[in-house]
């Protein structure tokens, strides 16, 4: 077989596939064609993160007869853009390095299995802001050495792995009295695996039970409230709570820290509540409160220990949790397909949208159909994505009976289940409500990622706080600088409409990208006047169907039947191709939501921005940014020192509530031109700054009267205001023109 080799945008080669273009096509389609376990790695082959390019090319890997590792990388995680590239080697590839000892004595010479193959799969990390995707670049399936058979390639300890569901299971049946064999028989069968053909054996089945015994439970879960209230001592905002059984034993504990009731109130409109891992030493349930913050990163909210899994449990979870969260509940909560857990949604949060994670529900199709389905499960799968992101409810009714009747799945308890449900996890019911992207099927990659840095931490209940604690600083640490990081970056516009650039001086990196996608592709839809304020929306390439927009240009009302503003809240192509196409030159601010703005927490200042104490503060945060990114030592020593400044200003009082009261406007209904705004370059890579580097009072006057944004509505520019409005100069009412 030929090699094939390729490079990243950084300097090194790439192919005609990683220069994209834009296209429509279904979002399940990539997905479906990466856990397809038939498909030879090709070059531009797309994954969403590189693990699932780790585990598509180790089951690849599986087939053939060999294993992986991870080999080289080009970049550092927390540094620049982190790793750019990442090379897979087949696990006999390169030679083994002789290493003197300490004591200048070189070590005896060791057989390795290491033998120089070439075998490889590299892929390259795509700089489009914030849109994770990786693609493969080079790819060679060359070995020097025999590969291995099927009953041989198991034994390979990469591929003798225990999933966390296989040691609950494990710690179930030794409750139970099952010898360890009965245990391996028991679940060969519920596998529909051959005999002796699980990915572990006997050996790892009693170490793990043994690791359980080793674990003194009782007086680790003293320990871990000694901790808990040790800590409350320290640090005030730390929360928790507990309860204790009729034998005074640690039954739930729960805790948040003050900065994660912080994150939640910003962007606690969106929760996932994760129940699906154990502390298996401990026998009990890990629960997870997760979100989504404005930069599309997960941020924390909470932590519990459960020991039992029914509903008086997770009632009590998640009363505790709006306890600490000052009894405000979401608006939408992700969780498992639990029949406890959504009973207790229900009695607990009766006003909150309750959704399944849709990633924990595709986790279990290749236990559920890949043996009934034989080879048509690929297949099946695709066409299963295809319904999932569906946008009417007629046309999934519709296609889930062909669907049934086309695989012959009538009497099959899981379709049945799927079905009876699928108010809580098909898109076509989910779409009037607001998920900030958390129903993607490319989701649980950060999440997965993020739970097991705590997992790693359980060795000791005592220290599981603290380290869980750790764990959340340090990814907040490290949030925090990429965001300063990003805050220099230049954001480069891709059609030069005025649209796009008020998007682009608003929202966040990562909300202007999925802005962004949505305009791009506005201009391939055609907008049919049907009424006064109705238009159909469609395909250049449809004659039939489509969208309806509803306009209300005096109202600044705008909607449409695809319902993906109000589920994404981002505005979809349909909407932006009728602004488009009626000379709108800016977006009204409602449709801006303040959780995806780069700056959430702005309101209208009580002091007067004009002070020279204001305009000098405006001036130093411009410098300190400037000068903080150009070296890693900088960069941490601002974020280190601004997180004290910023501790030490939220001690002083603020002001009364009753001065100034009409100037606490959100920032909802003002536009942001006190915001240091990111620079701006056009299609034609001419670059607009919107930052400046330590300026003079004098200078800042003149750049405020400079920045002066016209109030027409057809205008919406900067350098003029209503007065000298061009627009306005022109025999033209708003009629004519067709806006506001």
């Amino acid at each position: 077989m030929s090699m094939v080799k390729e490079t990243s945008e950084n300097g090194t080669d790439l192919s005609a596939d990683d220069i994209g273009t834009i296209e429509e096509i279904p979002e399940g389609t990539i997905l479906s064609r990466q856990t397809s376990v038939n498909l030879v790695p090709f070059i531009g082959q797309r994954f969403v993160s590189q693990d699932a390019a780790y585990e598509f090319y180790c089951s690849f890997a599986k087939q053939c007869g060999f294993s992986i590792r991870r080999h080289r990388t080009r970049g550092k995680d927390g540094v620049g853009r982190g790793i750019t590239r990442r090379d897979f080697t087949c696990h006999r590839g390169g030679y083994p390095q002789i290493k003197p000892s300490e004591d200048g004595k070189v070590q005896r010479n060791r057989k390795s299995s290491r033998c120089g193959c070439q075998a490889y799969m590299r892929i390259v990390k795509r700089a489009d802001f914030e849109v994770p995707e990786w693609r493969i670049t080079g790819f060679s399936n060359v070995h020097n050495h025999e590969l291995l058979k099927s009953n041989d390639v198991q034994l390979i300890p990469t591929y003798c792995t225990m999933s966390s569901d296989d040691k609950s299971r494990i710690c179930m049946f030794a409750k139970s009295g099952m010898s360890v064999r009965q245990m391996l028989r028991l679940m060969e069968l519920e596998k529909g695996v051959k005999l002796g053909c699980l990915p572990f054996n006997e050996i790892d089945v009693r170490n793990l039970l043994q690791s359980f015994r080793n674990v003194d439970r009782d007086n680790d879960a003293i320990d871990l409230l000694k901790m808990c209230k040790d800590k409350k001592d320290k640090d005030p905002n730390f929360r928790y709570n507990f309860k204790i059984d009729a034998n005074n034993r640690l039954e739930h504990i729960a805790w948040t820290y003050g900065s994660s009731v912080r994150s939640y109130e910003l962007f606690g409109d969106v929760v996932v509540f994760d129940t699906t891992h154990r502390l298996d030493a401990y026998d009990m349930i890990l629960g997870i409160w997760l979100g989504v913050d404005n930069y599309g990163t997960n941020c924390f909210f909470g932590c519990v220990l459960l020991r039992d899994e029914n509903m008086q449990s997770f009632c009590w979870a998640l009363k505790t949790f709006l306890g600490f969260m000052n009894e405000k509940a979401p608006e939408t909560i992700l969780t498992d397909q639990n029949v406890w857990l959504k009973e207790a949604v229900a009695v607990e949060m009766p006003r909150t949208k309750h959704a399944f994670c849709i990633w924990h529900i595709i986790s279990k199709f290749s236990d559920w159909f890949s043996a009934l389905l034989g080879s048509q499960y690929g297949q099946w799968k695709a066409e299963f994505h295809g319904l999932y992101n569906l946008h009417l409810v007629d046309e999934f009714e519709l296609g889930w009976r062909d669907m049934v009747d086309a695989y012959g799945l009538h009497g099959n308890k899981h379709i049945v289940s799927l079905y009876a449900l699928r108010m809580f996890w098909a898109l076509p019911f989910l779409r009037c409500y607001f998920f900030a992207g958390m129903t993607s099927t490319f989701q649980p990659e950060p999440i997965n990622a993020f739970i097991q840095r705590f997992l790693s931490a359980q060795s000791v209940l005592e220290n599981f706080v603290e380290q869980v604690a750790a764990v959340i600083d340090a990814k907040d640490q490290a949030a925090f600088k990429q965001k300063m990081i990003r805050s220099r970056q230049k954001v480069s516009l891709k059609t030069g409409s005025p649209i796009e650039s008020h998007a682009a001086t608003v929202l966040t990196p990562y909300a202007f990208t999925k802005f962004q996608e949505q305009l791009v592709l506005a201009p391939q839809y055609a907008s049919l006047l049907v009424d006064n304020n109705y238009f159909i929306v469609r395909h250049h390439t449809e004659m039939n169907g489509g969208c309806k927009v509803l306009w209300v240009p005096h109202d600044e009302f705008i909607s449409c039947t695809c319902h993906d503003f109000e589920f994404s809240g981002i505005l979809c192509r349909h909407v932006l191709r009728v602004l488009s196409t009626n000379n709108c030159f800016h977006i009204p601010y409602q449709y801006l939501p303040v959780r995806w703005r780069d700056s959430l927490t702005y309101t209208k200042p009580v002091l007067d921005p004009s002070s020279g104490n204001v305009q000098m503060l405006q001036s130093m945060v411009s410098s300190l940014v400037s000068e903080a990114v150009e070296t890693d030592e900088r960069l941490n020593f601002a974020c280190g020192q601004l997180n004290l400044v910023l501790t030490r200003i939220k001690e002083f009082p603020g002001p009364s509530s009753g001065v100034n009261n009409n100037n606490n406007m959100s920032y909802n209904n003002s536009p942001p031109d006190s915001l240091i705004l990111p620079e701006v370059e056009d299609s034609d890579g001419i670059v607009q700054s919107f930052t400046n580097e330590s300026l003079s009072f004098g200078k800042l006057k003149e750049r405020r009267s400079k920045r002066r944004r016209c109030s027409v509505p057809c205008c919406g520019q900067f350098g003029h205001d209503s007065n000298d409005c061009p627009l306005m100069e022109d025999d033209i009412n708003e009629d004519g023109l067709g806006f506001l």
